[in-house]
């Protein structure tokens, strides 16, 4: 099962927004998970170690972290990076569907733009 981690830079609402429209979706809030003020690469870490897909909207430094995680052998479980423009009801509805319409291995060491292309 696809397991969410959001990280300090995605907004609450898509998390909760997730949560509402499928209650069994397991999607931990970088609030819960004591994220704030915790840098980049050790997000990934976390989100590996927990097997978690990492959703952030942190185009600007994010992909050269997983890139660094990647390229130092090591493997991801995926990021999700989310376009703050995006309509949050089009963010809820395509992270609902990777949850419930692909495999945690669909994503590994993936790093993929919502909405997708």
């Amino acid at each position: 099962m696809v397991r969410f981690l959001a990280d300090a830079s995605l907004r609450h609402a898509i998390v909760t927004g997730c949560v509402r429209r499928e209650p069994a979706i397991d999607f931990l809030s970088a609030h819960a998970a004591k994220l704030q003020g915790v840098g980049d690469g050790e997000v990934l870490d976390i989100a590996a170690v927990q097997g978690r897909i990492l959703v952030s909207q942190d185009f600007r430094t994010m992909p050269k972290h997983f890139a660094e995680v990647l390229s130092a052998g090591r493997s991801s479980p995926g990021v999700f990076l989310v376009k703050q423009r995006t309509p949050l009801a089009v963010i809820i509805d395509e992270l609902v569907l990777v949850w419930t319409a692909s495999t945690p291995e669909d994503w590994t060491n993936q790093i993929v733009e919502i909405p997708l292309r």
